[in-house]
């Protein structure tokens, strides 16, 4: 059964906020009107504090639509956990994201999409949507990142 969008990432946000809950946070999911983010979360004591934009997919690729405020969108304690919901019974999966890390990303993949002819030859037009992918599930379950120093975390991934 194919559910509506909506509830797609609906999904996404309350299951990230149970896995955060099962870690020991403090998750709080956001009104819909909070623009850029979907859940609060913070340890128990009070001493870090995070913000997390869900993406979710409702199948089983691994590739999530960001608009291009994803570039700019960027914060010490910001992040992002990409949802795969695949089957009904099955558990979902979550890509755990610093913020700086998607933003390089969406910004160098859409520049060379922008740079690469389109099938008839043309150039690709340039529009407010963007992708993020982790074909190879280097940010799985990497829920630790929550806690670590982001500058730690994105110098990490570049020298990777």
């Amino acid at each position: 059964m194919k559910i509506p969008n909506t509830l797609v990432g609906v999904a996404g946000e309350y299951f990230v906020a149970a896995e955060l809950s099962r870690r020991g946070w403090i998750a709080s999911v956001t009104m819909r009107n909070t623009a850029g983010i979907d859940i609060l979360a913070t340890h128990p004591d009070g001493s870090h504090s995070v913000t997390i934009q869900c993406k979710t997919s409702g199948g089983k690729i691994k590739k999530w639509l960001l608009d291009k405020k994803a570039e700019t969108f960027v914060s010490d304690n910001h992040y992002y956990v990409f949802v795969v919901l695949g089957g009904c019974d099955e558990r979902p999966h979550f890509h755990v994201v610093p913020s700086a890390v998607v933003a390089e990303f969406v910004r160098e993949s859409h520049a060379r999409w922008l740079a690469t002819p389109s099938r008839d030859g043309s150039r690709h037009k340039d529009s407010n949507m963007r992708n993020f992918r982790d074909l190879h599930d280097e940010f799985l379950d990497q829920w630790s990142v929550l806690d670590e120093p982001v500058a730690d975390s994105v110098e990490e991934t570049a020298a990777a």
